[in-house]
């Protein structure tokens, strides 16, 4: 593990987990079902840029890869294929290394767990499905807030139902935009690099801590609970 800012990892009250590219392998399947939904109503954009966009929700993404100069009408014609495309891949999604055990730890050790995500319906469904249906304390979708990330806005809803203060939780998520969403609440966030974001990247964006997927999470919130339960030891030997 790495860090520019704070080397020590220390258990949170709570954890706000993103859901694509953070604990199922899709990050690249939206990238491609985007490409493809924009080649149908006439854009040609590069893969590698669909790919660092992923993350934010559709009413951020298409204004951000094509600018100014789309035309707005098309726009739901582009989500809805874009929804059909990536539909056609979700029997053959797999988790992320780790990825169940990191949500099941999580409960153990008796963390408030948050799901939030730009994902609704279908998408959240069959994702859910993959990861064997987790029981999230709470989840917050797309379809709860008014923006998606890097908006604020699905983390600080998720924040309000779990009851905490942003220096109480941890936010993990795979992408930029997730960093932002949680600088912007005044939250801690882990960036993982199993979405296909580089670790100079996250790093850059000023995510706390920089770790490789959530099974490497895992290990370093178990080496934190053992840390403290030595520390504990310790004060009252």
């Amino acid at each position: 593990m790495t860090s520019s800012v704070d080397p020590v990892l220390t258990v949170p009250a709570g954890i706000v987990f993103d859901l694509d590219g953070t604990l199922v392998d899709t990050t690249y399947l939206h990238a491609l079902a985007w490409w493809q939904a924009l080649e149908l109503s006439g854009y040609v954009v590069p893969m590698a840029r669909l790919h660092r966009a992923v993350g934010m929700g559709a009413d951020r993404l298409l204004p951000h890869v094509l600018g100014d100069g789309r035309d707005p009408r098309h726009d739901e014609d582009m989500v809805n294929a874009h929804d059909v495309i990536f539909a056609t891949w979700h029997d053959r999604v797999e988790e992320l290394p780790g990825a169940c055990h990191l949500v099941g730890l999580c409960h153990r050790m008796g963390l408030t767990t948050a799901l939030a995500s730009s994902s609704a319906g279908r998408d959240l469904e069959a994702m859910l499905r993959v990861l064997d249906h987790p029981d999230f304390d709470v989840v917050v979708t797309i379809d709860d807030v008014r923006d998606s990330k890097p908006s604020q806005d699905l983390v600080a809803v998720a924040l309000s139902r779990m009851g905490l203060e942003p220096s109480e939780i941890l936010v993990v998520g795979d992408s930029v935009w997730d960093v932002k969403a949680a600088q912007a609440v005044g939250a801690r966030s882990v960036g993982l690099e199993c979405g296909g974001t580089s670790r100079c990247e996250l790093d850059e964006a000023g995510a706390t801590w920089v770790l490789a997927n959530p099974d490497e999470l895992c290990r370093e919130l178990t080496r934190a609970v053992s840390s403290r339960r030595d520390s504990q030891s310790a004060d009252s030997a």
